[in-house]
């Protein structure tokens, strides 16, 4: 990939280079480095392994599914539309937008068999950011998303399972 650079180490120039390259229009940068676009961004089928700017608002959608992203380091803050990251290498959403205005789509990733327990993202990132269950080296601490999705069981009135396992994770 071009863009190896950390994007807290670019210049002005460096990104109006990049924003050029994939077709960025409409775009502030902060004095922190992230960019703020009046519109969407499309980063799809890209073959990137890392968003290759840090971005803050983005007031349309952004799309970068069906790439090799294995992490959301740089993406939105906030997306006004549909934040779409499917069919990557996604074993967390560490890095999703805090805000997201329509919808998010992240099925075809490896995190989704955990999403999917507790029926859909916002839910999942509460419990996330609550319980703590799932580290940065794909091990579920199993007691904790036991007590999860006991919670959510309660709460929702459900009936979900802790699965025996989960593909690519481990239980410690």
């Amino acid at each position: 990939m071009k863009y190896l650079k950390l994007f807290e180490n670019f210049d002005s120039s460096e990104i109006d280079n990049i924003c050029n390259h994939y077709n960025i229009r409409n775009y502030t940068i902060n004095s922190d480095g992230t960019i703020d676009v009046d519109g969407s961004v499309n980063f799809s089928n890209k073959k990137l392994r890392k968003i290759p700017l840090k971005f803050n608002k983005v007031s349309g959608s952004f799309y970068c599914y069906e790439n090799e992203l294995t992490s959301l380091e740089g993406c939105p803050n906030y997306v006004g539309s549909v934040f779409s990251c499917g069919f990557n290498e996604l074993t967390s959403l560490d890095g999703c937008p805090k805000e997201v205005g329509e919808r998010i789509f992240f099925n075809g990733n490896p995190i989704s068999r955990i999403v999917y327990l507790f029926d859909g993202v916002r839910i999942y990132l509460e419990y996330q950011e609550t319980y703590n269950f799932l580290r940065k080296d794909c091990k579920i601490v199993k007691h904790l998303l036991e007590e999860a999705i006991k919670d959510f069981n309660e709460y929702y009135n459900k009936q979900v399972e802790l699965p025996k396992e989960i593909e690519g994770y481990t239980y410690i």
